[in-house]
């Protein structure tokens, strides 16, 4: 007589459950309750940012049901994502994989929003390419899931049905939507955290409006559209290269720009510190200029 099918995939998931858990921690950092962390190494921590309301005092439950206490390392909100140190024995990591997931396949979402864990599983309801979340941060693959948000349940153990870790849950990148955030991105952010604290961005220094060029700077700058230079920020790498108030911006490094949101993906931490050519309109004459990209937030550097 052949197995019942439901109660093979019950005792799948029970073993799931069983091997995952020992990864999961709770992570108490916030008044309205607690969220979820996943051991990265044997004394790292990651988990959702959002649910960190403070740097000190933080604290994390471990698996056997004792308590550590945690230090934060650094923060990343643009990406919702945060590493702890944590003084505590035993912390393993579990087996991640970076086997993209198919739509429809299922997904086990394990949080720990008290001493025990909690489960909860779904299926992944779409899957599609690198998107920017609220904050502006990269996030290498769309993974929406058909979990229900719950309480801890961010910075959980994302789990495929082949029991490899797909990666982190998080509740706080897209209102309403449970996601997945791939081993791409952890592996990315942690290491810049563990760099500097946090993820380093370049800017630029210039602040600017989205045009639409007439029929005749369009034929000679070659695109519909630019972004027009409102304000530049005095001693900004744009300053030093001799962008004037006026400008009209082209592009960057051989990518157009036309729309608010496109110097942003052009701005990541590997340009930092490089020359990069600039297209700009001026004056109804095209020019190209180097600018070597600065770090955001040195020397004011909020602007892009």
């Amino acid at each position: 007589m052949s197995a019942d099918p439901l109660a093979t995939l019950s005792r799948r998931t029970a073993s799931l459950v069983a091997e995952g858990a020992p990864h999961v921690v709770r992570v108490e950092g916030r008044h309205r309750g607690p969220g979820s962390g996943v051991v990265w190494s044997s004394d790292l921590v990651v988990t959702a940012n959002h649910i960190l309301e403070r740097d000190e005092e933080l604290e994390v439950g471990l698996p056997d049901g004792a308590t550590a206490p945690a230090e934060l390392v650094g923060r990343d909100p643009s990406t919702d994502l945060a590493l702890l140190k944590v003084s505590a024995a035993g912390l393993t990591p579990p087996a991640w994989s970076d086997e993209p997931l198919a739509p429809g396949e299922l997904v086990l979402a394990l949080s720990r929003p008290g001493r025990s864990p909690r489960a909860a599983l779904g299926i992944l309801a779409r899957a599609a390419g690198e998107f920017r979340a609220a904050g502006g941060g990269r996030i290498d693959r769309w993974l929406e899931t058909s979990l229900d948000l719950a309480p801890g349940l961010s910075g959980g153990l994302a789990v495929a049905a082949s029991g490899a870790a797909a990666g982190l849950v998080a509740a706080g990148l897209v209102r309403g939507a449970v996601l997945i955030v791939p081993l791409a991105t952890l592996s990315r952010v942690t290491t810049a955290l563990l760099s500097h604290g946090g993820v380093r961005r370049g800017y630029l220094g210039v602040t600017t409006l989205p045009i639409r060029l007439g029929p005749s700077a369009a034929a000679r700058a070659g695109q519909p559209g630019a972004l027009l230079v409102s304000a530049v920020e005095e001693g900004s790498p744009a300053d030093r290269a001799g962008v004037l108030l006026g400008d009209a911006l082209l592009s960057l490094d051989g990518a157009s720009v036309r729309h608010a949101g496109d110097l942003l993906p052009l701005l990541e931490e590997d340009r930092i510190g490089k020359p990069l050519p600039v297209r700009l309109l001026r004056a109804g004459e095209v020019r190209e200029v180097p600018i070597t990209v600065g770090v955001r937030g040195e020397q004011g550097g909020r602007r892009p």
